[in-house]
């Protein structure tokens, strides 16, 4: 134990040491600050960053598993700050497994000879690409975790180009994908780098508008200035060695986030599962995840009818309707009444190590399809999927999700509607 933590530290260092963007800025934030949308027609988590020069401001489709920040660069990319990282590198280096790639073309953004190359995923509609490695200016905004502060600039922060065909399946006007992952170039690893604060992260997803921070908190929020990162539960993230998503080298680990769900209950009965579905096994396969690029939790079908099952036993006097795609259970809206979080369902407990419980109330379980509809929004992945439990977007709002990427652990606050906040509720006005 003792060498392996001696290890981890060396990587962290060395990480930090040969990462080195120019910093213009005239203090060092302790804290990073992007906004986040909700895009109506797929779904997805929008968010927007400044980059290259003359800055641009750049829509990008937040997934919080891909492994890197990629643009599409076929398609009108113009900076004159613009570098390709070359082959065998230090930057280049801290890829895993990249390759090395020559360009016929004319030189452009995407095209230089020498240079580094990695595989840029689009993980809506599961597709990558090669793409060149590059760095480029980006801006920001700080945070003191109240409110934004000062806009500080990285000027030399790698991303990947992909190509127009990979932007297939992605939000109107997106240009590419924010990829928070377990990497040494996802953006939070980059910004914990460049500014040298805590390899920390915090989402919090809105149907509305969201935010995510990068650094320790406090995460405030109005109106009442609640710092919702006093209150996190916390569970270990758990390592799937093999990379399941895009295109994998032999040895890879995934970027994905898990974390040990140990079983299910509901209203905290618990539901009989085949538990092996739970763990991941030597091909990577099984295990829970969480994602925001699906809007909400798929399961083994198994797993997925037992839940349904349990749950439908909770309320055995309330009917169905007929079932709404992509959901199986649907009910009459009128059958429940109202509560401070969300329509009064039967409670589902996600149980995980050290009797953790992320307890999931109405207002995540349901979804409001029609004006006189809810669902269960639970969707059936197959007897098959990759992954056992994905938990999804709409499950995840309104709750604070804290990545602790040094601590190996996930933090979580249940549901923000207790406190009588939401993730809307951060305050994007300067300060005076």
């Amino acid at each position: 134990m003792a060498a392996s933590t001696n290890f981890l530290l060396f990587s962290a260092s060395l990480f930090f040491f040969i990462v080195s963007p120019s910093i213009q800025a005239s203090f060092r934030p302790k804290a990073l600050l992007l906004p986040l949308s909700k895009d109506a027609s797929t779904l997805q988590y929008i968010t927007q960053i400044k980059q290259r020069t003359p800055l641009l401001p750049l829509n990008l489709t937040l997934d919080v598993g891909g492994d890197s920040f990629w643009v599409d660069c076929d398609n009108g990319y113009v900076s004159s700050s613009y570098k390709p990282v070359p082959c065998n590198s230090a930057a280049c280096n801290l890829a895993y497994s990249p390759s090395c790639a020559t360009c016929f073309d004319a030189p452009k953004p995407g095209c230089n000879n020498n240079t580094c190359n990695l595989f840029p995923t689009n993980n809506v509609k599961s597709t990558a690409t090669i793409g060149e490695v590059a760095q480029d200016v980006v801006s920001v905004q700080s945070t003191d975790g109240k409110n934004p502060g000062e806009v500080v600039t990285v000027s030399k922060f790698m991303f990947t180009c992909g190509s127009s065909f990979l932007m297939e399946g992605l939000a109107s006007g997106v240009k590419g994908v924010a990829g928070l992952g377990r990497t040494k170039i996802s953006m939070p690893s980059q910004f914990s780098a460049a500014f040298s604060f805590p390899r920390k992260f915090a989402v919090c997803l809105s149907s509305s508008n969201g935010v995510i921070f990068f650094g320790d908190g406090p995460y405030t929020f109005l109106p009442s200035n609640t710092d919702i990162s006093k209150s996190l539960v916390y569970t270990p993230l758990i390592l799937n060695p093999v990379k399941t998503s895009g295109v994998s080298s032999p040895g890879e680990p995934s970027s994905d986030y898990y974390i040990g769900v140990t079983g299910i209950a509901v209203n905290q009965k618990p539901v009989a599962l085949n538990k092996t579905l739970l763990s991941i096994n030597k091909q990577g396969n099984g295990g829970t995840k969480i994602s925001t690029v699906v809007p909400y939790t798929v399961m083994e079908t198994s797993i997925y009818k037992a839940v349904v099952e349990a749950f439908m036993k909770q309320i055995p006097m309330v009917h169905t309707v007929p079932a709404v795609a992509p959901f199986g259970t649907c009910f009459d809206a009128k059958s429940f009444r109202s509560s401070r979080v969300g329509p009064a369902v039967p409670q589902i407990d996600l149980l995980l190590p050290n009797r953790v419980a992320w307890r999931i109330f109405g207002a995540n379980s349901m979804v409001q399809v029609e004006s006189n509809v809810l669902c269960l929004g639970l969707v059936d992945g197959g007897s098959d999927p990759t992954t056992s439990i994905e938990i999804g977007g709409h499950q995840m709002e309104d709750n604070l999700v804290q990545i602790d990427l040094a601590a190996s652990r996930l933090g979580f606050s249940s549901s923000l509607l207790f406190r009588q906040t939401t993730c809307s509720n951060f305050n994007f006005t300067q300060a005076s």
